[in-house]
């Protein structure tokens, strides 16, 4: 496989494909699923819980201010598909200005958080963490208000969980997908 570089993962976006490890330490393959999950960013659902834990304001949610902590965290699990090239080349494109964090703290602590990749007017969702109730919730609520506001079309979750159904995922084939895709990546959407 070609190594892994930024512009081959941003060239591999651009055409439906994303990168994952088979676990931590394990080699690297290109995904397409079909169906593929999606957001539209204009009708997700957040439930009432979590509108009223944002309400409260126990989180302060900041963006893009700790890009190596929130990946870091994401990898840290039992099971990955995170590798340490991966954290390496995400956080090229962080630098690059192509990925991004949304990030969620009490007091001075990193509770939870999510990554993703932003081209055109798509957003990739890669990962999220937490280490509070519901921290990684209200990143993911702040993400959707930022992609509302900034006009996005697509918000990619890639596979559909129960998890992410709640919250207005869907499916559709991989050719709607790539028709999406396509529209989005038209569109010039800034994220910060």
């Amino acid at each position: 496989m070609e190594r892994l570089t930024p512009e081959l993962v941003l060239r591999a976006y651009c055409l439906g494909l994303f990168p994952m490890a088979y676990s931590r330490h394990g080699p690297i393959a290109w995904f397409r699923p079909d169906p593929r999950a999606i957001f539209d960013p204009q009708h997700v659902h957040l439930p009432r819980s979590l509108r009223r834990t944002i309400r409260r304001g126990r989180f302060r949610v900041r963006v893009n201010t700790q890009f190596a902590a929130v990946i870091h965290a994401c990898a840290e699990r039992p099971e990955t598909w995170i590798s340490p090239e991966i954290e390496h080349v995400y956080t090229e494109l962080h630098a690059l200005g192509y990925a991004h964090s949304v990030e969620a703290y009490e007091g001075e602590a990193l509770v939870g958080g999510l990554y993703g990749v932003a081209i055109g007017g798509a957003f990739m969702g890669e990962s999220m963490f937490h280490r509070a109730t519901d921290a990684s919730k209200v990143c993911f609520a702040f993400l959707v208000e930022r992609l509302r506001e900034r006009g996005y079309l697509l918000l990619d979750a890639q596979y559909l969980t129960d998890h992410l159904a709640r919250f207005g995922a869907f499916t559709v084939s991989a050719a709607e997908y790539e028709r999406l895709l396509a529209r989005a990546l038209q569109m010039r959407c800034r994220f910060d």
